[in-house]
């Protein structure tokens, strides 16, 4: 259910990361190699990225499926960028047009979420409490992302570390909804934080300084590495480390 990336390195076109590998995020809106639910991402889509001296992402996305958007295939052949978060949607529960799609964002943050509350929407309201009234007003979407991004965002906003803020989440939400799956990915265009909780998740470095962390490899380069389940990343260019969940 749904495959999504982050990419921090050299500026390159969005398109060398997203559309141009072999088995590419594009190519998995169809043709996924990895993923267990759901077999078609075609639910919606969006890329974020960052311009060089503006700390807030620029975001594209759209409802239906990547491949019937034209203009996406011109815009991440020409804009180029550092750092991005891309993802297509397999949705959980059909609706809310293109503000269902990742990534969400607030202030520098980019998100993602690859999987399912499960019970949704009835095993979200023992968490309400948890958020400001305000917060649930303005969720983007009615949907479970929409709903793991606020319980993030909330933890950012007030402070927490990145690590803290996905590792807190995850674990309120696998108490609440045990067989939930909550593969998050995270970026503020300088790093990437990330969980694997109950579906794939890889990563690649280098050459240089640059990461990739994405659901799934997009080319066969040996050096892909699996992230175990319940495992926390945290990256940035030069870095990169793992923690048990």
């Amino acid at each position: 259910m749904c495959r999504h990336l982050a990419v921090l390195g050299p500026d390159a076109p969005l398109g060398a990361s997203v559309s141009d590998p072999p088995y590419s995020l594009v190519r998995q809106s169809w043709a996924p190699r990895l993923q267990r639910y759901g077999t078609v991402n075609a639910d919606g889509f969006g890329i974020g990225w960052y311009a060089d001296g503006d700390p807030r992402p620029a975001r594209y996305r759209g409802a239906g499926p990547v491949w019937a958007d034209r203009s996406f295939a011109d815009l991440i052949r020409v804009v180029r960028s550092r750092a991005l978060l891309a993802a297509v949607r397999d949705a959980t529960v059909p609706g809310d047009g293109e503000d269902a799609a990742a990534p969400f964002a607030a202030g520098r943050w980019l998100f993602s979420h690859q999987g399912a509350l499960t019970g949704w929407p009835d095993s979200a309201v023992p968490l309400a409490p948890l958020l400001p009234p305000g917060a649930l007003l303005r969720l983007e979407a009615r949907c479970d992302a929409a709903f793991v991004w606020a319980l993030v965002a909330h933890r950012l906003l007030a402070g927490a570390a990145p690590e803290r803020a996905l590792a807190g989440a995850v674990v309120t939400l696998a108490e609440a909804s045990p067989a939930s799956r909550l593969n998050l990915l995270l970026t503020d265009g300088a790093s990437v934080t990330a969980t694997a909780w109950g579906d794939t998740l890889w990563y690649l470095t280098g050459p240089g300084e640059r990461v990739v962390v994405a659901s799934e490899p997009y080319d066969d380069d040996p050096r892909w590495t699996e992230v175990p389940d319940r495992t926390l990343l945290s990256a940035d260019r030069t870095r990169l480390s793992l923690s048990p969940l």
